[in-house]
């Protein structure tokens, strides 16, 4: 009976009472909180003032002063040749040498020598006054606008070409777009030669003519593209008579074994590598769309 009646017995349960944590904000001193903002304020703040105190750049004085300076340092060993030259007949008077040389006087061959290196320094003098780098500029192409569209193209293939002209024209310095895809012209856009028949009209591309000649041949053979930097030093230029007569530079872009684009530009050497591998995936990409859309099409140029 006491053991069942101790198990019956109401046990009372008194569970540990735990600490009650407080926000620290609310009971931490306020004094202490702005002085601690303050602080932080006051060494952000002057640290900003300090500013970098790494390693600077080092300017070179030297190269600054010669490139601001480039008439006066390519004359000095004009000057310097002519001062030495003189010099040497100076001494040759005053010091009452034999104004015939000598091969056994020491002086005669000392006052030799120094004969030609004057006369090196004036020569090298005269060379670097010839020899100046030609100054690049853009050029105003020196013909008529144009925009001649094949007219039996898909609104698709046609919204495509006017986008490569686009992006190429406001990217680059191209100021021509030719695109002669299948046997045909279907894209002549941008400046172009005017006609000598007078009537203000553009030259129309020969597209056979064209394809045949050896710059294109060139470039559908070997698959990749050709850049002319400077068109003016290349022989090939006259099979481009639809071009500005004053174009700078050309690229050569071949779209598959079928067609090509020619890129015009207003400055020579005026696409860089980049522009030149832009290029090259816009062509792959136009060519995918013209193998799929102009298999069964019959072509036709309209302007």
């Amino acid at each position: 009976m006491e053991a069942g009646s101790l198990l019956h017995s109401h046990i009372p349960w008194n569970p540990p009472k735990r600490p009650i944590r407080r926000r620290i904000g609310s009971s931490f001193p306020r004094f202490f909180i702005s002085r601690a903002s303050s602080s932080s304020s006051s060494s952000s703040s002057s640290n900003s003032e300090r500013g970098y105190r790494g390693p600077k750049p080092k300017r070179d004085w030297v190269a600054d002063w010669v490139s601001n300076n480039d008439d006066v340092v390519r004359s000095l060993p004009i000057y310097v040749g002519g001062v030495s030259l003189l010099a040497v007949l100076l001494n040759r008077t005053v010091s009452g040498i034999a104004p015939v040389a000598d091969a056994s006087s020491s002086q005669s061959r000392s006052d030799l020598l120094t004969l030609g290196l004057a006369v090196t320094n004036i020569l090298t003098g005269l060379v670097w006054l010839s020899i100046r780098p030609k100054s690049i500029s853009v050029v105003s192409p020196q013909g008529v606008e144009c925009q001649r569209i094949c007219s039996n193209l898909p609104d698709s293939v046609v919204s495509e070409l006017l986008w490569v002209w686009e992006s190429m024209s406001n990217v680059t310095c191209c100021r021509s777009l030719i695109v002669v895809y299948d046997g045909c012209c279907i894209l002549q856009i941008g400046c172009a030669a005017k006609s000598s028949f007078g009537d203000g009209e553009a030259v129309a591309v020969d597209a056979n003519k064209l394809m045949q000649g050896s710059l294109c041949q060139g470039v559908i053979k070997s698959g990749t593209q050709s850049y002319l930097a400077n068109l003016s030093l290349y022989p090939g230029k006259s099979e481009l008579p639809f071009l500005p007569s004053n174009t700078q530079a050309v690229i050569l872009q071949p779209l598959g074994e079928k067609g090509i684009a020619i890129i015009g530009g207003d400055t020579i050497r005026g696409f860089t590598s980049s522009d030149q591998a832009w290029i090259t995936l816009i062509g792959e990409k136009l060519d995918a769309t013209l193998a799929k859309n102009l298999n069964s099409l019959p072509l036709a140029v309209q302007d």
